[in-house]
């Protein structure tokens, strides 16, 4: 770990983040949480707001998918999805529901500015996200898929989004012209 230069647990929490907290709605599998904190741990996400039934730390599955992330990760617990949307529109993000909708748009349309803030809300593996919830969020978004299902796991779409908004949030020059 030393050569690959990784942080610390307490590093990692001191970090700089991006600003981006995940709202996860009544998630079933732990091991979906799991793969969640070690995604908002890779990419620096400021938090992580477990909301309804959705299991939470400390947990033996989410441990073994998280494999320690879920100690570096801030996070909090709420009643509801609602509560979660509440506080993070009152700290100033912009709260976003990653799920297909009549009238949702593109992931890839999605270009945050370094001073916006962003909440993406990702619901339940079978049933997505609540219809109140929906009517809370500022926009909806989709990733594109070709194939028959139209489906990811929520830990893969959650994956897929954090790297896009992580990536609008990065000016590197490009490598090839």
């Amino acid at each position: 770990m030393e050569e690959l230069e990784r942080k610390s647990t307490a590093e990692a929490r001191r970090a700089e983040k991006f600003p981006i907290v995940l709202i996860l709605e009544n998630i079933r599998s732990a091991y979906n949480v799991g793969s969640a904190f070690r995604t908002a741990d890779a990419f620096q996400v400021e938090a992580i707001y477990l909301t309804g039934y959705t299991a939470f730390p400390p947990h033996k599955e989410i441990r073994k998918t998280a494999l320690g992330a879920e100690d570096s990760v801030v996070w909090r617990h709420f009643p509801d999805a609602g509560t979660a949307i509440e506080r993070a529109r009152s700290a100033g993000y912009k709260i976003l529901a990653v799920e297909q909708t009549t009238e949702s748009q593109a992931l890839q349309s999605l270009h945050p500015t370094p001073e916006q803030k962003i909440a993406l809300v990702f619901g339940n593996e079978v049933t997505g996200i609540e219809s109140e919830t929906l009517l809370l969020a500022d926009a909806c978004l989709e990733i594109p898929q070709g194939g028959m299902k139209h489906s990811l796991n929520v830990a893969t779409a959650l994956g897929i989004a954090v790297w896009e908004c992580v990536r609008s949030y990065i000016k590197e020059k490009p490598i090839l012209k």
